[in-house]
């Protein structure tokens, strides 16, 4: 029996676990859930966006980590998790600079100019003096960043400035992939910076920078 929506197929498991216990529920099948596209961020959103959540920090140096993070995730391509995993270690900063991933796989990943800036100008602010063993970014009393406080300012900024609910920290890394592929970057070269284990994960941006040029010729075009 196929259903038409994995909530129908939830409601009809549920009855019948209740009904017969679990031992007693068939094999049913469910539609297969489309993966969504990410959509990238403009260049111009993602930088308002690291600007309008630095602008609401309590303190300047919370100002300057925030803007510190959200641009070595579109500048680099990390993931909120790599970056809150990074310590003391990655100083001084360098043109390039390792990043542990997912698997513990670690990859060298190239750092603009101004996220260099960012990052340098964060930890000449930040109230607690940068050691290898301890978090580059610090919460309000020291101890390690919590990813959610990020996302939550993320949030709150993304309402402010307009943008859609799909502007997160994670879109940020998408947009850096995808701008990358947009201006000639090879799907190879993406796979290793985004530290993907196969091909087939950098692929999706093939479509994700289809749909993007489709949104705007859309928005653009007259007759669209």
């Amino acid at each position: 029996m196929l259903f038409r929506s994995a909530r129908e197929l939830s409601a009809v498991r549920g009855f019948l676990a209740f009904a017969q216990g679990a031992e007693g529920v068939p094999r049913l099948k469910g539609p297969r859930v489309k993966k969504g596209l990410p959509r990238p961020v403009s260049p111009d959103d993602a930088v308002a966006l690291a600007q309008d959540v630095a602008e609401q920090s309590s303190e300047p140096w919370m100002a300057a980590r925030d803007m510190a993070v959200l641009l070595l995730l579109y500048g680099a391509g990390l993931r909120i998790g790599e970056a809150m995993g990074l310590t003391g270690a990655v100083l001084p900063l360098r043109e390039v600079m390792s990043v542990t991933g997912k698997r513990e796989k670690t990859r060298m990943v190239p750092l603009l100019p101004q996220v260099r800036a960012a990052i340098e100008d964060y930890v000449a602010r930040c109230p607690f003096p940068p050691e290898p063993d301890k978090p580059l970014f610090r919460g309000a009393r020291g101890g390690p960043l919590n990813a959610a406080i990020i996302r939550r300012a993320v949030r709150a900024a993304r309402v402010r400035l307009g943008l859609g609910e799909r502007t997160t920290p994670h879109a940020l890394r998408h947009s850096f992939a995808s701008h990358l592929l947009a201006r000639g970057a090879d799907l190879r070269s993406l796979q290793e910076l985004l530290g993907h284990a196969s091909l087939s994960s950098t692929q999706i941006y093939t479509n994700v920078d289809t749909a993007w040029l489709l949104d705007v010729y859309r928005a653009a075009h007259p007759r669209a």
